[in-house]
């Protein structure tokens, strides 16, 4: 059963494909946006391009053999890697791993794509870093290149208990082989080892248009898959998803991030310096990261509510303080990327933001 299409980043795409065409296309890409709008969906897609016998101008022609195979995720070409539960064997054979991986695969397929976040406890360990690397060293099987999508790569364990793995890995990123083209994904940037965020060329996926989320939901392949209310209803998580229609798929979690976006707003609006330090101490340490980073993208959601219904009201101070608390928290998005810590930032937040609204 193939993924459902891809939908939206229309703009990027043709980026890509142009630089594919042109033959520019970097061989070690990190695809970087919020959690849920399609990143690792999007490099499985420029990986489908890649392995086209008959590529378009546009992207892969979806009608040769190897798009066949490659929309099932059966080319051999093509690997796709993410965080899994560590395998009992702590240094497990690459056969393990890609036996294990196939499972995974094969369950986010019958999913058409659609899937939950890893949990906490699931890891890119050492025994899938070695596998990545052995796999790199073989020639191509089918085609001329070989391509690995690494989703979520901030959840890679390089350090753990072999240099020697880390370092090739590393090399591999740095210098790839001709015929190799390597694309990471990760919504917490801050949380990525340095060493692989300077050896790859960064590419920012934004959120999807209003116009891209409806067409996403409109899709039948996709609304018979999610379980989603109809009408109103429907039309406020819409709204509420912020483009990111994957959050949707874990409805709980984007809930709970609305809540603390809620808080960090009325606690900056109170006024209350001690209400607002308490918020700030219960923004998560360095581990919560991921909920951090969806509570500021909830933040950024609430804030263009906010803006758009001051400037209905005709209250243009309030729209102009909302549209200046959005600056405020885009660049403590940018300040999380470099890994600070998350009650440091809530703080400064709260203070740009008691200032900039009304």
């Amino acid at each position: 059963m193939p993924l459902v299409p891809l939908h939206g980043h229309t703009a990027l795409r043709a980026r890509l494909a142009h630089a594919v065409g042109r033959g520019t296309l970097p061989s070690s890409l990190l695809l970087l946006g919020p959690r849920g709008v399609g990143k690792q969906q999007l490099a499985l897609w420029l990986a489908r391009f890649l392995v086209c016998d008959r590529p378009t101008a546009t992207g892969p022609c979806g009608e040769c053999k190897s798009c066949r195979m490659s929309a099932e995720l059966k080319h051999p070409d093509l690997q796709w890697f993410f965080p899994r539960p560590r395998l009992k064997d702590a240094d497990a054979s690459p056969d393990d791993v890609r036996e294990d991986m196939a499972d995974a695969i094969a369950a986010r397929l019958k999913a058409g794509g659609l899937y939950e976040a890893p949990g906490g406890d699931e890891g890119i360990f050492m025994s899938t870093v070695k596998t990545i690397v052995r796999t790199a060293a073989l020639s191509p099987a089918m085609g001329r290149r070989k391509l690995f999508v690494i989703g979520d790569a901030e959840r890679m364990v390089p350090q753990e208990g072999s240099d020697q793995a880390a370092n090739a890995f590393l090399k591999l990123l740095e210098e790839p082989l001709a015929d190799t083209t390597i694309i990471l994904t990760s919504s917490e940037p801050g949380a990525l080892l340095p060493t692989i965020r300077s050896r790859t060329v960064a590419v920012r996926v934004p959120p999807l248009t209003d116009t891209e989320v409806d067409a996403f939901f409109a899709d039948p392949q996709i609304a018979d898959r999610l379980d989603l209310p109809k009408g109103p209803e429907l039309r406020e998580l819409l709204r509420l998803a912020g483009g990111a229609p994957g959050r949707l798929i874990e409805r709980d979690s984007w809930t709970a991030a609305m809540r603390q976006a809620n808080r960090i707003l009325e606690a900056a609006t109170s006024r209350d310096h001690g209400r607002q330090m308490r918020v700030a101490l219960g923004a998560g340490a360095a581990g919560a990261r991921g909920k951090f980073s969806d509570a500021l993208d909830a933040l950024t959601v609430a804030l263009h509510d906010r803006a758009r219904a001051a400037a209905d009201r005709g209250d243009e101070p309030g729209a102009s303080g909302a549209a200046r608390a959005v600056d405020a928290v885009e660049e403590a998005k940018e300040m999380a990327s470099r890994n600070v810590s998350p009650q440091l930032l809530t703080a400064s937040l709260l203070r740009q933001l008691s200032k900039s609204i009304p």
